[in-house]
């Protein structure tokens, strides 16, 4: 590839944004009361000085404040893994809000069951407890670990993804042991005290770690997403699993990206038995919510626990958590929607995609390669993938990223801001993906005439 290519092309794709989306400059140019311009600082992660604004969203599609029509295959980061606004969760949540009222009044409704029970069927957990987000349900889990087992540290994979949770922002050092991860804002101690790490895939470094013998629990996505999807080698979460058990350490299943894996992700789709699951963002249909569940003996050892204070400021729960808009749009989602035929549709369509991106490196003999998990898939600049977060980390390409980002949103198509993620949901259409494919296809050739 000629570096000096792709920054003339990066530039004219960035002067393109600029024309095109005059309205949404605008609109961040005078954002003067938001820290950094935006209602969250990651809105700043875009390639070309500020984000495209959001005008309206149905199904698949998004369109920005100057009137553009996107692919959207960046689905709010899994967020709208259901598609946007789908009709089954815009009934529930305007029927609880306009016709039952009481989105949040510190009562339970009978949905919560509705939606443990469904849970339990697709995760095989068979307790669960509601919070607002995947962060705080990895949080509310960490302590309960560290409450039943008496011990201090939370192992994770180097460049992990758990939302904002202290403990997770640890990676492997060039000695092999934890170091902070880069960047790390306002870390209340040093993550070394907290923490223990070890690189996907790498069997014996988890049992190094855990030999120590004070890790409550491994936090771990069944497969890395957040760093570039790095799926496991055979026999490495049984691995997990065995070694687990071994060291009396619970194992906790981050399920909020690896749902797309099928109905019941990662856990579901490959028979795996953690402690705890827990999920958020997709099984709200765009309302925020999240979930973690228990295994039977690990909910019986806590609630027996008279020390713990569970209900008022021990430290788990929120007062928004569980409400009852959350729990309606969750069951809608669940019930119609993110439907076990729903996922076979979304990973077929995934595949198609895989296919295309395939065919188009294999052309041009590119060092690239493509992963998908079911109805996700992302492709990377590494030949072969990367197995671990660390070479993951390593395999990042800013330049080309944007490039391609910007060709593709330009012409259309939006990829999620932080990687090459593409994100399948019901809503999708095969002539989505073939809208990438031919974008694609083009970028690519451009970039290498």
């Amino acid at each position: 590839m000629d570096r000096r290519r792709l920054t003339t092309l990066l530039e004219r794709e960035r002067d393109s944004h600029v024309r095109r989306n005059p309205r949404s400059a605008a609109a961040y140019a005078k954002a003067e009361h938001l820290f950094g311009r935006v209602p969250m600082t990651w809105m700043n992660k875009q390639a070309a000085g500020f984000p495209l604004y959001l005008e309206s969203a149905r199904g698949s599609h998004v369109v920005d404040l100057d009137g553009h029509d996107y692919v959207d295959l960046c689905l709010g980061d899994t967020g709208a893994m259901a598609g946007h606004s789908p009709t089954a969760v815009t009934e529930a949540v305007t029927r609880r809000l306009a016709s039952l009222g009481g989105a949040t009044a510190m009562m339970p409704t009978e949905d919560a069951e509705w939606v443990g029970a469904e849970l339990t069927r697709r995760f095989g957990l068979p307790k669960w407890s509601f919070s607002l987000t995947a962060t705080d349900a990895n949080r509310w889990a960490i302590r309960l670990a560290r409450a039943v087992t008496g011990r201090p540290k939370i192992l994770v994979n180097s460049f992990c993804y758990h939302g904002s949770v202290d403990e997770s922002l640890i990676v492997v050092g060039e000695d092999g042991e934890g170091v902070s991860r880069p960047g790390n804002v306002g870390a209340p101690c040093d993550v070394t005290l907290t923490s223990r790490v070890a690189e996907f895939n790498d069997v014996d470094g988890l049992a190094r770690q855990l030999a120590h013998g004070d890790v409550a629990a491994v936090l771990m996505e069944p497969a890395l997403t957040n760093i570039g999807i790095v799926l496991p080698e055979p026999g490495y979460l049984d691995a997990v699993r065995t070694l687990t058990r071994r060291h009396g350490t619970l194992l906790i299943n981050d399920e909020t990206h690896t749902f797309s894996a099928g109905p019941g992700g990662c856990t579901g789709a490959w028979g795996l038995a953690p402690d705890i699951v827990t999920i958020g963002k997709a099984i709200g249909g765009g309302v925020p919510v999240g979930a973690y569940g228990l295994s039977a003996e690990l909910a019986a050892a806590i609630l027996d626990r008279d020390d713990l204070d569970l209900v008022d400021m021990g430290g788990v729960g929120g007062t928004l958590a569980g409400n009852a808009l959350s729990v309606a749009a969750a069951r809608a989602t669940l019930e119609h929607v993110l439907t076990d035929s729903a996922f076979a549709g979304m990973t077929a369509l995934a595949t198609r995609f895989t296919d295309a991106v395939t065919t188009v490196i294999e052309a041009h003999d590119l060092p690239w390669s493509i992963s998908q998990l079911g109805a996700r898939a992302e492709y990377r600049f590494a030949r072969p993938a990367p197995r671990d977060g660390t070479s993951s980390a390593c395999a990042s390409d800013g330049e080309l990223e944007d490039y391609l980002h910007l060709y593709l949103a330009n012409r259309g198509v939006l990829l999620t801001p932080f990687h090459n993620m593409a994100l399948m949901s019901p809503a999708t259409t095969a002539a989505d993906v073939d809208h990438h494919t031919e974008v694609f296809t083009a970028a690519v050739a451009e970039l290498l005439a």
